[in-house]
């Protein structure tokens, strides 16, 4: 199969790509409300920030949680404002509840990474000069920025979790990272896992799409055992400072064997680790089916709930 043909991109001579990727979406609730901002201006990248709309039957006096929220896409495709994303932030932010901040990140080839990594800093710097002096309503009170957890499908999974290892060695208080939500991890080796064997050809994520993104998204000249892609090559030291993960993956994505690789390794290394594996569903699979969306808000709004409590 032709990856390029299947992910819809075309290689132009300069390296960069002509994208007309499309994916089926959910239809857009009206339950949250939501608001771009600017992040770095010179860079050109920018955050969409979601808002749940008032549930009459929650406590007035509570705190939302932060979840700072990276979109999947390889690295190289789509953005926080791609309707099945913004969609899903909205329902998220109305289920847990929580106020979603959705980074626009650069995307590769155009931005290699650690590009996208470095943007989710920015992110995060921004967040914790909001907990010091809230320049936005919706950060101007009914925040607890004590618990703001880092979460992404997907590759965005892959760049929470190294903006988790790179906070480890930050101060963001009153900024705390209370987590890590790793939803269907994008995390790849040269050497093949049994998941991948066995789903080759798999209608999302086929083993040569895959390989394509790597090489388009990684440094020139790095293969995939980086430690950008292999999280077993990567700090260990770091690895043992996170706090507490939910890695979560399906039976049917070939990239789950990743998913329990590095739930694995984090445990290993002392981490407290809620692995969830769902017998049935594929790669993406909250993007186009509502009642899995629905499975993984409740998955986090458990997580996050857990997260609180273990910090009393």
């Amino acid at each position: 199969m032709d990856p390029y043909k299947f992910l819809n991109i075309t290689r132009n001579s300069d390296g960069t790509l002509d994208r007309s990727s499309s994916l089926a979406s959910l239809t857009t609730p009206n339950s949250s409300l939501s608001k771009d901002l600017p992040l770095n201006l010179s860079l050109h990248t920018s955050i969409r920030i979601f808002h749940p709309n008032p549930n009459p039957n929650s406590n007035p006096n509570s705190l939302l949680p932060i979840i700072l929220y990276f979109h999947g896409g390889g690295f190289i495709l789509f953005s926080s404002s791609s309707t099945f994303f913004h969609n899903s932030c909205t329902t998220l932010a109305t289920q847990i509840p929580a106020l979603i901040i959705s980074v626009d990140y650069r995307l590769a080839p155009e931005h290699r990474l650690p590009a996208a990594y470095e943007d989710a800093m920015d992110a995060l710097l921004w967040l914790k000069s909001q907990s010091q002096n809230p320049t936005h309503p919706w950060l101007s009170s009914g925040i607890d920025f004590s618990r703001c957890f880092l979460m992404g499908s997907s590759c965005g999974a892959n760049i929470a979790y190294q903006a988790g290892l790179r906070t480890t060695d930050m101060d963001l208080e009153p900024l705390k990272i209370a987590g890590i939500i790793m939803n269907q991890p994008y995390f790849g080796g040269i050497e093949r896992t049994e998941s991948e064997k066995m789903m080759v050809d798999d209608k999302v994520v086929p083993l040569a799409a895959n390989d394509l993104m790597w090489e388009l998204a990684l440094p020139e000249g790095m293969d995939r055992d980086h430690e950008y892609s292999n999280p077993g090559k990567g700090d260990v030291v770091r690895m043992r400072k996170l706090g507490r993960c939910l890695v979560r993956g399906y039976l049917g994505d070939p990239l789950v064997d990743r998913a329990r690789e590095i739930g694995r390794m984090l445990e290993k290394e002392g981490v407290r680790v809620d692995l969830k594996v769902d017998l049935e569903g594929h790669h993406g699979i909250e993007l186009l089916k509502e009642e899995k969306l629905e499975e993984l808000a409740e998955d986090i709004r458990k997580f996050v709930s857990a997260c609180g409590l273990a910090s009393l």
